[in-house]
């Protein structure tokens, strides 16, 4: 598994029962401090892992570093990173890194899954109920933290959001029927929910009503507090989304808001749909929703109501 349906990560067949994931992501810091920073990046490196249905077993360290930055700043990023790595079950074995103009931190990641059990970000059938299980409007928030307009609650709610590891998630879905699955990340909700439908040759409703977000995103997006991200995703998908009309302008922003280290999306059969919302209150300490539900494929592939 490579290119063809833009996974989230490769997948190499070993045998039978074992085939490995391989996957990297790393970024510079969007918030203050150096240790959620570090969780952060490793949160959202490991999640390709658990979009494909995985288990993670390796990571590497991926470090960029200015020499004007006191090395204690590196030493809590990195902790911020090994801890998670810890909690993900993984083993951290060195890296690599070298020195920039400004910090960058991240993970390259291995992880392992039977070749029947492995998801994929297509697949979804008509029927199926999208749920996604972190809220959305990470991007607008990063963007008012540079500016410190937002409330310290509302600060330690989106770190400890996005530090969360999807491994949790995962692992609540895996008795379920999952048709499809991707993590919600650069593109925004749109931007994955548009590579599902593409890949699955469906159409995809999204409720808009029955959507989630972290506390003061709504207020910000009606700042007009929109990372420039949100504009080029908006863009990249206009041809294949139909907009309601009652749809509120701030809504659109939020829908096409880049996210980091979000939550994953699954598409999976309306009848284990309440059962699954239940198994992930369960085991899951962040907000899961219904996004949507998938359709046949019509003049758009993705309906905004």
């Amino acid at each position: 598994m490579g290119f063809d349906t833009s996974d989230d990560a490769a997948v190499y067949k070993i045998n039978d029962e074992i085939a490995m994931i391989q996957t990297l992501d790393f970024f510079t810091p969007i918030v203050d401090d150096p240790y959620s920073f570090g969780q952060i990046a490793a949160a959202n490196a490991l999640s390709d892992i658990y979009a494909m249905g995985g288990n993670a077993t390796l990571a590497m360290n991926i470090v960029g570093f200015p020499n004007c930055l006191e090395t204690w700043v590196l030493k809590e990023i990195m902790r911020g990173g090994a801890e998670k790595v810890k909690e993900s079950g993984a083993i951290l074995v060195g890296g690599h890194s070298i020195e920039d103009k400004e910090p960058k931190y991240g993970l390259s990641c291995t992880g392992m899954v039977h070749p029947n059990r492995i998801w994929r970000n297509f697949g979804a059938e008509p029927g199926d109920v999208l749920i996604l299980t972190k809220p959305l409007g990470m991007g607008v928030l990063a963007t008012a933290l540079k500016e410190d307009m937002l409330k310290e609650t509302t600060v330690k709610e989106a770190i400890e959001v996005m530090s969360y590891l999807n491994k949790y998630a995962k692992e609540a879905a895996s008795p379920f029927t999952i048709h499809a699955c991707t993590d919600i990340t650069g593109f925004g909700l749109l931007g994955h929910a548009l590579e599902m439908a593409k890949g699955s040759e469906v159409g995809i409703e999204i409720q808009s009503e029955s959507l989630v977000f972290l506390d003061e995103a709504r207020e910000m997006a009606s700042m007009g507090i929109i990372p420039a991200g949100a504009y080029r995703n908006r863009f990249h998908v206009e041809k294949d989304v139909f907009y309601d009309k009652s749809v509120d302008e701030v809504i659109l922003d939020l829908i096409n808001d880049p996210q980091t280290s979000g939550g994953l999306m699954f598409a999976l059969p309306e009848s284990e749909s309440l059962d699954f919302l239940e198994a992930l209150a369960k085991t899951v300490e962040t907000t899961c929703f219904k996004v949507g539900q998938v359709v046949e494929k019509r003049e758009r592939y993705i309906y905004v109501r």
